[in-house]
This record gives C-alpha cells, structure tokens and sequence, in this order.
C-alpha cells in the first residue's frame, strides 16, 4: 500500500510525487512515456531552446549596432536540433535524480483508475491511500477540413524538422504559435499568422500585445485576425478574413497551434464516477476531486494550463492531502510568451478590470526611462504598465514587454500575492542600473 500513486510524471505530477517522498511518504510514479511530461520534452524547454538560437542568430545580425563587425552568420539547424536534444535530455537525468533522491518508486506504463484506491499498469493492480491525476494535456486539432494532412504538423511534431521551412503558415496565435512565428521567422522562413480573435495572445492585456503585434510585424511576420480557417489542401491554405471574403495561402508547412485538449481519456475515470466535462476535471482549490482520496492537477483539471501553475497544484494537493492546510491561488500566477521582445504579466489585465467595474488607475511608461535597456537595447522599445486600485493603491496586474519580462515579472508576482500598495513598493530598493528599475518608475507615478 503506498501512501500516494501519481499518474503523469510531467511538472505537476513529478514535482509532487518528489515533495511527497521528501517528507518520507511511500511514493509511486507512473509514465508511459518519459519524465518530465509535455514541457520537457515536447515544450518549454526544447522550444526555449530553438528561440534562444534564434536570439543569438539575431543578436548577430544586429552586432553593428554595437560597435561589433560580424561576417553574415550561417544557421546549422541540425546542430542546433542536437543541442536541444542535450539540454532535455540533460535536465531530464536531473529530474530522475531528484525522484530517486526523494525515494519515489517509477513505475513504467500506462495507469488507469480501477477503484478510489486501485490503479492498474501493465496487468498489474496498485494500492493506495491517495490518487493524484497529473496527466496533462495534447495538442487540440480544430474541426477543419485537411487538417489531418501530411504537411500539417503540431508542436510536437515542428521540434523534430531537420531543416527550416521556406514558408510556415500558423493557426493560432496564442503563446505557441506566437513563439514558434518567432523563431522560424528569424531562421528566415516566411511566416503568416491566422487567428480567429481579434487579438493576438487573447488572455493578455491587449494594449500590451497590440506593442507585440506591432514588433513582429515590423519583422515581416503576418497577421490575418478575424480570420477562420476552412480547408486544407496540400499546400494550400484556405481562410475566410475579417470580411468574409475567401483567401487562399501557399504554404510549405502548417502549424496547428489552436490550443490543448486535457487527457481524460483510457484513465477509468467513468469507473470511479468522478466529476468532470471536456474542459478537464473538477477540483477545488485544495486539488481534491468529486472521489475522496482522488486529487488532480496540472493540464488535466483545465484550470491553468502552465506548467508552473501545474507544479503548485501538485504541492498543494499533497500538502492537503498528509494534514497540511493549504490553498491554490490563481489571482497572481505569471504568464509569459518567450517571443522577441518577451511578453510577461501578473494580476489582472486591464480589460478584466472594465470587465468587472473595478475602479482603477493606469501607467504606462516606456522601457527607455531605464538607462540599462537603452543600454542594452539601440532599436528595440518596450514598455511597462501598472494597474492599480484606484481606492487604496493596491497592485492589481503588472504588465511588461521588452528586456528580460520573463526574470522580472517574479516581483510583480509577489507585489501581487502580498497584496502590496504602491506606498509599500515606494521603500523597497530596486538595484541600479536594472531594467527592472522601470517596473518602480511606473508603480511610483500612480497617484
């Protein structure tokens, strides 16, 4: 009998079954495909990968602005594919060392729910006092005519080109299909981008990602938005735009890149009769499910789906579950798209606040007040927005493009969490010269 049998061994179920065992509880973890899930292997980490090559290619182009005369740089895109192959495949051997340091036992296969206290892998039944459900979510696939074809590819499938596409032509334009618009773009394919919205990365502050749409238009990257995606064939792609009207595109690869679907299925979730819909399953904020004794988290309870969102859900749910109270909170969870220039928010967008008649104040102030980015940065802009209550000050969601948004928007985060006012963050000490110091300059001018 153990005390916790994890199925998924992604962020949320790895990192879970790891605290678990570190507080000497009997663990299990089973996978059926390789640890460390979707965001290892198949996500965060190989795309991070690629866009980082992608960085440095461009930093090179752009060397002159800096005082540095570079030949014209050549891409080794199959060597670049080797690298991200070692990085995962690095990090993946220090997260089997993290498990086996925390006593968990994996367990290889594919699990499925046979009682509130019984999986079954391989045949084999498994008993224990807790279930967490961890296992993620794939890649969605829209009701559209083709989109089953040979050239049309989805996240997974565009890690593993050997070469890079002289067209790519996206559908969706959510943070992957923004980053992978990105990286292709600057390896030198010609991209195009069809959205069905009439934003660009929906859940963001829209006044901040019209800045990005600007930025990667510039860099010769197209949006269609307003636009439905009807048929494809072959290489044809064809859309109905803003207007109705039909438009066709030739493209030598498509991007399916319309969101995520969670895994609820061949789980024996209908035999233990527990809560869910299409959406994922049903939890609380402690990660319990309708089933006592049965927890989920990450992906597959459609909550949030970040991979660090996932890792503490995870936490949450085990402290619960061994006698520690404790809560998931969702109010100040950071979001960000690794694009050039980088997106990265916390709190609530400026259009929830309308949304929801929340009074209100706003700054905006660009990145250049900073002397470290324009330092750093001879033509790239960025900004900072602050919200803010307009009654006591309280920081409601900070937003950021340009510089490092994704290292600095941990303090926007906590800013957030501790319920902090603009004249509590007036004392704090920013070091300088930062970019981070812009994030102060802007909290400081609300009034």
């Amino acid at each position: 009998m153990y005390d916790l049998i994890v199925l998924g061994a992604g962020p949320g179920g790895y990192e879970a079954a790891a605290h678990a065992g570190e507080v000497g509880k009997k663990v299990a973890l089973i996978e059926k495909k390789y640890i460390g899930g979707i965001c290892m292997n198949e996500g965060c980490i190989p795309t991070k990968t690629l866009l980082y090559s992608a960085k440095v290619l461009q930093a090179c182009r752009e060397a002159e602005n800096y005082g540095i005369k570079t030949k014209k740089p050549e891409i080794d895109y199959r060597q670049i594919q080797k690298r991200k192959s070692e990085v995962v495949s690095l990090l993946t051997k220090g997260v089997k060392g993290k498990l086996k340091r925390s006593g968990v036992e994996v367990i290889w296969g594919e699990g499925s729910l046979k009682a509130k206290n019984t999986v079954e892998v391989n045949g084999k039944k498994y008993e224990a006092k807790n279930i967490l459900i961890a296992t993620g979510s794939r890649p969605a696939v829209p009701p559209i005519d083709g989109i089953d074809s040979p050239q049309v590819l989805d996240s997974k499938a565009i890690l593993e080109l050997d070469k890079i596409p002289s067209s790519l032509t996206i559908i969706g334009a959510g943070a992957i299909g923004l980053e992978f618009a990105c990286l292709f773009n600057e390896m030198g394919s010609k991209v195009r981008v069809i959205e069905i919205l009439p934003d660009i990365a929906y859940q963001m502050d829209t006044e901040i990602t019209s800045y990005l749409r600007k930025s990667l238009e510039k860099n010769n990257i197209i949006f269609n938005l307003s636009s439905r995606v009807i048929k494809i064939d072959k290489k044809k792609v064809n859309y109905k735009d803003e207007s109705g009207k039909s438009k066709t595109v030739q493209s030598e690869i498509v991007l399916n890149a319309t969101g995520r679907k969670p895994n609820l299925e061949n789980i024996g979730l209908d035999d233990i009769e527990i809560l869910y819909d299409a959406a994922g399953i049903k939890t609380d904020l402690q990660g319990k499910t309708s089933v006592p004794g049965i927890w989920a988290c990450g992906d597959v309870t459609g909550r949030c789906l970040l991979a660090h969102a996932a890792t503490r859900e995870g936490i949450v749910a085990v402290n619960n579950m061994f006698g520690r109270k404790d809560v998931m909170r969702y109010k100040a969870i950071p979001n960000v798209i690794y694009t050039h220039p980088e997106v990265a928010s916390a709190g609530m967008t400026e259009q929830m606040l309308q949304q929801r008649k929340i009074d209100y104040q706003k700054i905006i102030l660009p990145m250049n007040i900073s002397g470290r980015f324009v330092a750093e940065n001879e033509k790239e802009k960025g900004y900072v927005k602050v919200l803010a209550g307009s009654e006591h000050h309280e920081i409601l969601g900070i937003h950021i493009i340009g510089g490092a948004a994704s290292e600095m928007i941990y303090g926007a985060v906590t800013f957030i969490e501790m319920e902090m006012r603009v004249e509590d963050i007036k004392e704090i000490i920013f070091p300088h010269p930062t970019v981070s110091e812009a994030i102060k300059e802007a909290i400081c001018k609300i009034k």
